[in-house]
């Protein structure tokens, strides 16, 4: 999964990805859409919001991926229908609930330092594999993921992972 910023970005990192998602929170309710809507018109992956239910439902984009902190999965599954709901958690705990409440997926993170984040402390891939043990759904792995450590995150049963930089 790419995170992207833009349409622009989007287009760019969808030669290299199966799933894009537009992450842009400084960006205005009408600007986000417009992204949106340019990336779901011409992406030829899927496109996911995060965090915006509204922006996903008014631009017939593919689903969300919610912060930890967001609206609670069993809500945006409940607007979203059908559509993608993800989650990204920091626990095996909150893996569980997220697919208890019906998450198609989980973003389980940081696994190595990040420069997006740098505050926040590693899990490391011992506890990718304990998330990847505690649930069905798919586990993205994120922080810190470059090519040479793709093996690493599959080999720990990840299914994907979720990246900005590697994308850029």
């Amino acid at each position: 999964m790419a995170i992207v910023s833009s349409a622009e970005a989007g287009l760019r990192a969808a030669q290299r990805a199966t799933i894009l998602q537009v992450r842009a929170p400084d960006l205005n309710t009408a600007v986000l859409e417009d992204e949106a809507r340019r990336l779901v018109a011409s992406s030829p992956i899927p496109v996911l919001v995060s965090s915006r239910c509204d922006v996903v439902l008014a631009c017939g984009v593919a689903g969300v991926n919610l912060p930890e902190r967001d609206i609670p999965t069993r809500d945006a599954r409940s607007l979203l229908g059908d559509r993608l709901v993800g989650r990204s958690v920091h626990s095996s705990g909150a893996a569980i609930e997220a697919e208890r409440d019906g998450a198609d997926f989980v973003i389980f993170g940081p696994i190595w330092a990040s420069t997006t984040h740098p505050e926040v402390v590693p899990a490391g891939i011992e506890a990718l594999s304990r998330v990847t043990a505690a649930v069905r759904i798919p586990v993205l792995a994120i922080g810190g993921v470059t090519e040479g450590r793709i093996a690493e995150c599959h080999a720990a049963g990840a299914a994907g992972f979720a990246a900005i930089r590697l994308f850029e």
